[in-house]
């Protein structure tokens, strides 16, 4: 079931639907004492962190993070925690959605449709336009092969490792990883740990640079539950990267709502290189230009 749902899931947001999600784990049972489900689980709740609503439901004894033994929870925290962290992404996706009639699980046909492979991969996906997803669909297994769609390089996003496009490679998929590759010329952002979505946080949006082509991406940011977005209650910031120069820029932010804060600070760091530390920057009603070192 878990392996029917990746193609299905597809199958309905390019008919028009934007918004789906899987039952994590399948709706009818599963033991989380069983080793075999527990895996299971895992990989469900792995591909369900990159669906465009996220969560848990079904029969059957209780599904929630401390009903499976420690290692198992150890990987279910880390994907919340992404999760949390991917909101600024995800939400500016929605308001992608929202107005511009996008879609945030986006089949490889829709961003790569003249390369015949892509077209053709029903079991890998891009969630939003920078990330690419590669469920693992398999029981006990360490790698599973990803295709890497061509005329663009891509990046390991736990690695930051550098990949050529157009080309089948062998991805590591142990039980505590998805495969997940970000693609050249993008912007990431993400935001801080937080228990819950609307939690206040002085730390800093990190802006993760993945090198290689110009790149465009508009943040978006609201109040939060409501309606207020219908009345133009909402600010948007364009962040511009020139591969050139390695520079990237952060526009004066267009618009307000209620609570907003007067600047927003951001990490930004290139996404090749994985220990870097990143620069600090504060941005808000004017432009900001800062050098990133490492991502020409």
């Amino acid at each position: 079931m878990l392996r029917a749902h990746v193609p299905a899931a597809l199958n309905f947001t390019l008919s028009g639907i934007p918004y789906w999600s899987a039952d994590i784990g399948g709706f009818f049972g599963g033991d989380p004492a069983d080793p075999a489900y527990a895996e299971l689980f895992t990989r469900w709740y792995q591909f369900g962190a990159f669906n465009p609503m996220f969560r848990v439901h079904g029969t059957g004894p209780g599904k929630e993070i401390w009903a499976f033994k420690q290692p198992t929870q150890d990987i279910l925290l880390s994907y919340a925690r992404l999760r949390y962290r991917l909101l600024p992404y995800i939400y500016s996706a929605s308001w992608d959605v929202t107005s511009k009639h996008g879609t945030m699980m986006r089949a490889l046909a829709m961003d790569f449709r003249t390369d015949r492979q892509a077209v053709s991969t029903p079991d890998q996906y891009m969630f939003g336009k920078g990330l690419m997803v590669a469920p693992v669909l398999s029981a006990n297994t360490d790698v599973r092969t990803v295709y890497l769609p061509a005329q663009t390089n891509w990046f390991d996003f736990w690695t930051g490792n550098r990949y050529e496009g157009g080309k089948v490679i062998a991805a590591k998929a142990d039980i505590a990883t998805i495969p997940l590759f970000a693609r050249a010329g993008s912007i990431l952002p993400l935001g801080p740990a937080v228990q819950y979505a609307d939690e206040k946080s002085e730390e800093p949006i990190e802006l993760r640079i993945y090198p290689g082509k110009d790149a465009r991406y508009q943040l978006y940011d609201d109040a939060g539950d409501g309606d207020g977005y219908t009345r133009r209650e909402y600010a948007t910031t364009l962040l511009e990267w020139n591969q050139a120069n390695g520079r990237l820029t952060i526009h004066a932010r267009e618009g307000s709502f209620p609570g907003m804060r007067g600047q927003q600070a951001f990490l930004v760091r290139c996404g090749a290189l994985a220990s870097a530390d990143g620069t600090r920057v504060v941005a808000g009603a004017s432009d900001v230009t800062v050098e990133v070192p490492g991502c020409r």
